[in-house]
């Protein structure tokens, strides 16, 4: 039986920034266009909240059940680990789904109907990035995905949900945001390539190699920088302070490009989602005021 703490790591809370962050971008995008409702930008958090934290445990029961995650580097997993058993850590997964489903149901029907289909769609990536027979994170397309879900998908929403309009700025932002969110999960699979080699688990990490990996990582944080330039093309230049993302981002580009591997990668690790983090920030906060 699992204790509270270690329940409460098993859900990974050091990757809910990359929750929280397209919310605020989004909404920040909504605010510009006078369109900020503050309950539905709290239901999309809910979404977006309760769908990282079913990722998180579904990831667990999946690797943990497979044997990927006997001899892993990185926190602890709890079937892995042996902390709780398989199918607790599913029912957790699918009981924070169901959270997700409600807020989402509640959303859809403020706003539109299809909406729906995109939350099935969300839950379904979420569930198959590890599970099922044929989990696309296995076949390294997990950063794909995660660019478009929590990126494209996560941004561009939060904005409809509010506005109810197309807004480029929101494209942009969202690029922006997926860009580093991926950045977190390219990191993480870059730490864990030795592992994941050994268990089967071909990641877009494993596919590359530790150079190209590496590289990846690099571009798609110049691709968050590039995407600010879109956001205040299509909004305000105070959009640009947004740069200021670059004072956490830089140092995990070092600690990636210096060569660093297993453990020496966690700070990378934090640095990259804090920096995703304060880049929303200082995008979305210019954006509400102006």
């Amino acid at each position: 039986m699992a204790t509270p703490a270690q329940w409460l790591k098993g859900a990974r809370p050091q990757t809910l920034p990359a929750a929280i962050t397209p919310v605020i971008a989004g909404t920040g995008v909504a605010a510009y266009v006078d369109a900020f409702s503050w309950w539905r930008a709290l239901l999309a958090l809910v979404v977006s909240l309760a769908l990282q934290v079913a990722c998180n445990f579904a990831n667990d029961y999946s690797d943990g059940i497979r044997g990927t995650d006997d001899d892993r580097v990185g926190p602890m997993r709890l079937v892995g680990s042996g902390a709780a058993s398989p199918g607790a850590v599913k029912r957790a997964a699918f009981l924070c789904f169901g959270v997700a489903g409600v807020a989402g149901l509640a959303l859809a029907a403020a706003t539109s109907w299809w909406l729906v289909v995109v939350g099935v769609l969300c839950i379904l990536a979420a569930w198959y990035y590890t599970g099922g027979k044929r989990p696309y994170g296995y076949a390294g397309l997990g950063e794909v995905m995660v660019f478009v879900f929590f990126g494209l998908v996560a941004v561009i929403g939060t904005t409809y949900v509010q506005s109810r309009t197309w807004e480029w700025a929101a494209l942009w932002a969202a690029i922006g945001v997926g860009a580093q969110t991926t950045g977190i999960l390219v990191t993480n699979n870059l730490r864990d390539i030795p592992t994941d080699r050994v268990a089967g688990k071909n990641t877009l990490a494993v596919r590359l190699g530790d150079a190209g990996t590496r590289t990846l990582y690099v571009v798609l944080m110049a691709i968050a920088a590039i995407a600010l330039v879109g956001v205040a093309a299509t909004t305000t230049w105070w959009a640009l302070i947004g740069f200021g993302f670059l004072a956490l981002a830089i140092p995990a580009v070092r600690v990636m490009t210096s060569g660093a591997v297993g453990p020496a990668l966690i700070p990378a690790l934090q640095q990259t989602g804090r920096a995703e983090l304060v880049w929303a920030v200082l995008v979305a906060v210019p954006l509400a005021l102006v």
